[in-house]
């Protein structure tokens, strides 16, 4: 338990609000067509933008969970970032090799600040909190091994033509996987990580709430109002199975170090910038139907998937039931399969979408409602 409460700070807000924009520039990836879709590596492409940019989302959000301090020289290592994050959306295009370098250095350079944030900390906390020092060292290691490796990688694609610097996304996984006892001495204000990562979630639905006003600019028929109110329909159930979780599920006073909490949300947010981007797909009859179905429907299933596994930290009374788990595990395959069968038919495909995401909402609902107290 922390002795005072710590509250997400508005500049923490306005720092998230340039992670958005940057997985809105990933997705503009996905809309580069070859034969009625993205290529495989389109996608790759785009995965590795959007790791790279939500681990550095994963980084700074950690130390300022437990170091911020809400001091100028924060706000100034959060604008440093701020401003090298509009290199890495500058870069993310197409035509990658292009932009390779100054996204490399953008990228490292965020490490190196991030770095030398943990370096005054570490500074401080040999006086003051010499548990600390331990966590600080096993971070800033491995932040400068991630930096170096991007740099590495900048020549080495000059020379080669290949790109290695994903290599590093990879170290930082594992990296923050091998220290996992190291960052248990200091566990996270969950508190705050949770009404952060809620707060980040909720500017992702901004930005699928933008995305659908496609659905709007077609000529005023029933079928824009059939396909606009599904579209809409489909966001307010995520958003509100999503929001449900996060106000009555969630225990919010667990004692964590908060790293499998983020990944488990890292998937999550994935998965919704697929969703937004199939969601622009589906009026477009110049996209492949069966593939921007397939697409579609393996999102939905992540996006619930990885809802219910963070159910798992619900208050023990509020476990997931088994009959719920075999509940949803069937309602998904039928979905599934009935979209498989329908794929051709717009006005079936977005329908069933509907359906099955309020049947999931119903679900976690119910089964996590609490009993009214007797009069």
């Amino acid at each position: 338990m922390f002795a005072e409460e710590k509250k997400v700070e508005y500049i923490e807000l306005i720092y998230d609000l340039i992670f958005v924009y940057l997985i809105g520039q990933n997705n503009e990836l996905l809309h580069e067509l070859d034969g009625g879709f993205f290529t495989a590596g389109t996608y790759i492409t785009y995965l590795i933008g959007t790791a790279a940019v939500l681990q550095v989302w994963f980084m700074s959000t950690l130390f300022i969970n437990r170091f911020g301090e809400n001091s100028m020289t924060d706000y100034i290592g959060l604008f440093i970032n701020m401003y090298l994050l509009y290199y890495m959306a500058a870069g993310t295009r197409p035509d990658w090799d292009g932009y390779y370098m100054r996204y490399c250095i953008a990228w490292g350079l965020i490490l190196l600040n991030l770095t030398f944030q943990y370096y005054r900390k570490l500074r401080k906390s040999q006086k003051s909190a010499p548990w600390e020092i331990s966590h600080i060292r096993s971070r800033m290691i491995l932040l400068l091994i991630q930096a170096a490796m991007i740099f590495v990688s900048i020549p080495i694609f000059y020379l080669t033509g290949v790109k290695l610097s994903w290599i590093s996304l990879i170290v930082g996984f594992f990296g923050s996987f091998f220290t996992r006892r190291i960052d248990a001495l200091i566990p996270v204000n969950f508190e705050h990580l949770t009404e952060r990562v809620m707060l980040y979630i909720v500017l992702t639905f901004g930005e699928m709430i933008v995305s659908i006003a496609v659905y709007f600019g077609s000529a005023f028929n029933l079928q824009t109002v059939y396909y606009s109110l599904f579209a809409f329909l489909i966001v307010v159930g995520l958003f509100l199975s999503y929001g449900f979780l996060y106000d009555h599920v969630i225990d919010r006073s667990m004692h964590t170090t908060g790293s499998v909490y983020m990944l488990l949300h890292i998937v999550l947010l994935l998965a919704l910038s697929n969703i937004t981007a199939c969601m622009e797909f589906m009026p477009d009859p110049a996209v492949d139907a069966l593939a921007k179905n397939i697409l579609l429907t393996g999102s939905f299933l992540l996006y619930f998937v990885f809802l219910f596994i963070i159910s798992c930290y619900a208050k023990d009374c509020d476990k997931p039931k088994k009959k719920l788990i075999l509940m949803m595990i069937g309602t998904s395959i039928a979905f599934a399969g009935l979209t498989m069968l329908f794929y051709r038919n717009g006005y079936v495909s977005i329908a069933l979408a509907v359906a099955y995401v309020f049947s999931i909402m119903s679900m976690i609902v119910s089964a996590h409602k609490q009993p009214a107290d007797p009069v």
